[in-house]
């Protein structure tokens, strides 16, 4: 067992040192955001960040699910506002105050596309309930979701249409188990994304933790509702493209499902506005629209939130540049309608 656990301390040694050159390199160039070495205490190998990146198919991979554009007037820019924040238009809105963690699965595409239609719940009908991340990475698979395949990759355009067709149960976080509260918490617990472990957030395993099982029960046995009886559905997923566009439904309807490409400068993220800055490229990744800015030293930028707990990056979120299509993150704005 010794011997096992000193060579895995060395690949986290090594992937720490890899990934600290290239915050190191960041910071050196002063391009507008603030990179952090990583702890050599944690599982920070860029193997480690490729499984993270669960977006199986990227717009203009073969087999891409593509949704129909929304039929929406774009706002001018000069009517729009120059910031906005759902998180402080919404502060009763629990799901919008809260930041989740894929754990050591590839599930980022079933939680971008959950907290897009759990806000939108919210936002539009004062529904307070936490959707399950945990349905949508079980349960929305194959034929059914853009052969979307859990832990292993997926949709988040092709979970929101699923959403709209059959609907999701409540759900909640790892803590939630146990409690009663709602029909499926997420069952793989949080653990530290590329920053030091703690008793709260230990380092996530080297390997990915395999997919849930399907199901068609609650796995909260005091939950009072069935799982059908449970189930909520939207009513029509849709793409949005174009940056004014884009904030206008944004502003309008709620935060949005995107995807881009993650570049192995990314996890060293720490403040400023991201702007892929050196590195390769190591997947694409699913994650949420909640407002946008402007920085002085650092210009326009979306806000957005990541799935890797509140612990990574700014508190969880991260500003991306705005306008420019960067890593690709403009091409891939989703969003579901829910009555």
């Amino acid at each position: 067992m010794m011997k096992f656990a000193i060579v895995f301390a060395l690949i986290a040694i090594a992937g720490a040192t890899e990934l600290g050159d290239i915050a190191a390199k960041v910071n050196a160039m002063n391009v507008g955001w603030t990179a952090e070495e990583p702890s050599r205490f944690a599982n920070h190998t860029l193997e480690h960040v490729k499984m993270l990146c669960g977006v199986s198919h990227m717009k203009g991979d073969e087999g891409y699910h593509e949704l129909p554009e929304i039929e929406l007037e774009a706002l001018a820019a000069e009517d729009l506002p120059t910031s906005f924040d759902w998180r402080t238009e919404k502060p009763d809105c629990p799901s919008i105050q809260m930041v989740r963690d894929q754990s050591s699965c590839g599930s980022c595409w079933a939680h971008g596309s959950t907290e897009c239609f759990n806000d939108r719940r919210c936002i539009t009908l004062g529904d307070k309930a936490i959707y399950s991340q945990e349905d949508t990475t079980a349960n929305c698979g194959l034929f059914n979701c853009g052969f979307s395949q859990g832990c292993n990759g997926g949709q988040p355009t092709a979970a929101l249409g699923w959403m709209s067709r059959v609907g999701i149960v409540t759900g909640g976080l790892y803590t939630d188990i146990g409690t009663g509260k709602n029909c499926a918490p997420y069952s793989l617990a949080p653990c530290a994304h590329h920053v030091p472990a703690t008793a709260k957030y230990p380092a996530c395993p080297s390997s990915e933790y395999p997919t849930p099982s399907k199901f068609s029960t609650c796995s909260e046995s005091k939950y009072t509702k069935s799982y059908a009886d449970d189930k909520v559905k939207g009513t029509g997923a849709y793409s949005v493209s174009g940056v004014t566009k884009i904030m206008t439904d944004l502003m309008t309807n709620g935060p949005q499902s995107v995807a881009f490409t993650v570049y192995s400068d990314f996890p060293t993220y720490k403040s400023g506005v991201y702007k892929h800055t050196t590195g390769s490229a190591l997947g694409g990744h699913a994650v949420e629209f909640v407002g946008w800015g402007t920085d002085p030293s650092g210009g326009d930028y979306w806000i957005v939130k990541n799935s890797w707990n509140e612990e990574w990056g700014d508190n969880g979120y991260f500003k991306i540049a705005r306008g420019s299509n960067e890593c690709g993150i403009e091409d891939q704005v989703a969003g579901v309608h829910v009555q």
